[in-house]
């Protein structure tokens, strides 16, 4: 008996930490930290997705944010993502509705803009959510299907982005986007600025190479308290092709680039956009491991980001 009151004891105590953990100001929720085609890929059969296959607790999401305001009752996503439908899911446990007032697009590489077909007639037949897209994004919206018929049922309403605009979502929340060098065969790449009570978060999923980029990096990751980034590939000969053709800064790169960091500001570095053949995927692998005691850290679905 005494046992059984002590497991009780204990169960409430944890239930009130989990309550206690959800911030009552805005913050940003980690939805999904996997490339574009999740993790496990389709039709992979390598050693490297294999427990995935096998044990649904190690699968991954992709990459997607969430910023929630708790006091006005909003959330707005960073992405539309094939996962939508279990990131909404995942945003629902923690804010008791998986409704969105708005989702801000980066660019038109498949991870990040499909789930945008979940609005339409066939699932949600939504009603004029607000889409944050660039110019381009915005045109290849609007002028190809089945995008188009999105915004001919008004089932998206999409909203025009200027890079290096600041804008606000409500009175809390201001978002800035800027162009990063990607592959744009269908739109331009944008990074996120997320900036609550005077903090400020930056999401760069994809980017070619932070050498190609006219802004310093490791100077932007001084200036803001987060820096959520690209982290596609571990290092070069991760796949068996040219991966010059995919450019992506490999994260031993960018954790050489980032060495003279303070440790103050490696902490605010989350590497995320995992492809499935990234070793940080796997728990207690040597690859996380370094990536940890150099000082770094690794974006967690489900993650929360106070300000």
């Amino acid at each position: 008996m005494r046992n059984l009151i002590y497991l009780i004891i204990i169960f409430s105590f944890a239930c009130n930490q989990r309550v206690e953990k959800t911030p009552t100001t805005p913050y940003v929720m980690v939805l999904g930290v996997a490339q574009d085609a999740g993790y496990p890929q389709m039709n992979c059969k390598k050693e490297c997705c294999a427990a995935a296959w096998n044990n649904p607790a190690l699968q991954k999401t992709t990459s997607c944010l969430a910023i929630i305001d708790p006091i006005s009752k909003e959330q707005w996503i960073i992405d539309a993502t094939p996962n939508i439908k279990d990131q909404l899911q995942l945003l629902k446990g923690a804010t008791q509705t998986e409704k969105i007032d708005g989702v801000l697009l980066t660019h038109a590489h498949m991870g990040h803009y499909t789930g945008l077909m979940h609005f339409g007639r066939e699932v949600m037949g939504t009603n004029n959510i607000p889409v944050f897209a660039m110019p381009r994004m915005k045109t290849f919206l609007e002028e190809n299907g089945p995008w188009s018929q999105l915004v001919k049922l008004e089932n998206i309403n999409i909203k025009a982005l200027k890079s290096d605009s600041t804008f606000s979502l409500n009175e809390r929340i201001k978002i800035k986007p800027f162009l990063v060098p990607h592959r744009d065969e269908f739109s331009e790449t944008v990074g996120y600025e997320i900036m609550i009570n005077n903090k400020s978060l930056i999401f760069i999923p994809d980017i070619d190479k932070w050498e190609k980029w006219e802004t310093d990096i490791s100077e932007l990751i001084k200036k803001v308290d987060y820096a959520f980034l690209d982290a596609t590939f571990y290092k070069n000969g991760e796949l068996k092709r040219d991966m010059s053709e995919i450019p992506h800064p490999f994260v031993e790169e960018s954790m050489d680039l980032f060495s003279t960091l303070s440790d103050a500001d490696k902490q605010k570095v989350h590497f995320i956009h995992f492809n499935h053949t990234n070793p940080l995927l796997i728990e207690g692998s040597t690859a996380q491991k370094e990536v940890l005691k150099k000082g770094f850290n690794l974006a967690k679905e489900g993650q929360m980001i106070r300000f």
